[in-house]
Order: C-alpha cells, then sequence, then structure tokens
C-alpha cells in the first residue's frame, strides 16, 4: 500500500498541539473531520478510543498507530501528527511517543487496514527515516518525507 496516496497533505499536524494521549488522538480525529472526512465525528472518535483500551497502540520507539474501523468512513483515511514534547502512549516499550499515525477505515474492509498498518510497521523499521520524520518542521516536508521514501 502506498501510504502518500492515501495520506491528504492537510491531514499532517506539525507540531501536534495536545500532550497527552486522548487529546492528541482528538486532535488528529478533529484534523479528518475538519477535511469533511467523518459523517459523525464522535462515533469515529470513539471507535479510536474503544480499540486503545483493548491495548495501547503505542508500538515502540517513540510511534504510536492509533486505528479504528468504524462505519462513519468511506474510505480509509489517515492523519499524522509529530509533536515536539513525547507524549506518554502507555506504548509496548514503556516510552512515550513523538510520532503518530491515525488510520480510520470502514467496518467492512479489513484488508485495506491491515495493509495500512503492516505498510507503516515497514516504514518506521527505518531510523534514518524516522529521526527525519521526528525533526520535520511542517506538514509539507512530513509528506515530502514520505513520499520520497515509498519511492525508493
Amino acid at each position: 500500500m502506498v501510504l502518500s496516496q492515501l495520506l491528504h497533505p492537510d491531514c499532517v499536524k506539525v507540531p501536534v498541539v495536545s500532550q497527552e494521549k486522548e487529546a492528541v488522538i482528538t486532535e488528529l480525529v478533529d484534523l479528518l473531520n475538519a477535511r469533511g472526512l467523518l459523517t459523525d465525528r464522535d462515533t469515529a472518535l470513539q471507535a479510536v478510543f474503544t480499540r486503545e483500551q483493548v491495548q495501547s497502540t503505542g508500538t515502540g520507539a517513540g510511534i504510536a498507530i492509533p486505528h479504528a474501523k468504524c462505519r462513519v468512513v468511506k474510505e480509509l483515511l489517515m492523519a499524522i501528527g509529530i509533536a515536539r514534547e513525547p507524549i506518554e502512549f502507555g506504548s509496548i516499550d514503556g516510552k512515550p511517543v513523538t510520532i503518530l499515525f491515525l488510520l480510520i477505515s470502514p467496518a467492512n474492509q479489513t484488508g485495506s487496514h491491515i495493509q495500512a498498518l503492516a505498510s507503516i510497521s515497514r516504514l518506521m523499521l527505518n531510523d534514518e527515516f524516522r529521526q527525519k520524520l521526528e525533526n520535520v518542521t511542517s506538514a509539507e516536508e512530513v509528506y515530502h518525507l514520505l513520499s520520497e521514501q515509498e519511492n525508493q
């Protein structure tokens, strides 16, 4: 899956304003909602929070991938947030996060949801790319880095 084709440049926030887990998830959901991509913001937000209660989506190495499937979207959506100050996320390695990928997909589209999670995970294995992403100064730079990395 090509993430840069999934990501709309307006759905990137550098830096995120929030410094707490629930608040930063809300901030990213609101980013999608402000672009008119959600038919029901509260349902989408609750779906992400419900998934987060099952197990933290903090994957380690400063990365979190909050995600959910719900009926309020017609296609897989992604938002990215970069935090200047690390956010406690209950990650599996116990470390806070600075890079967040939010995914919301239709309830009936499991395949694309799993493909996106796998693509993000593979991409974040590249330490050099991850460090560049942590140091970006604009949403445009995130989008450019992502596109560049995927085209290599």
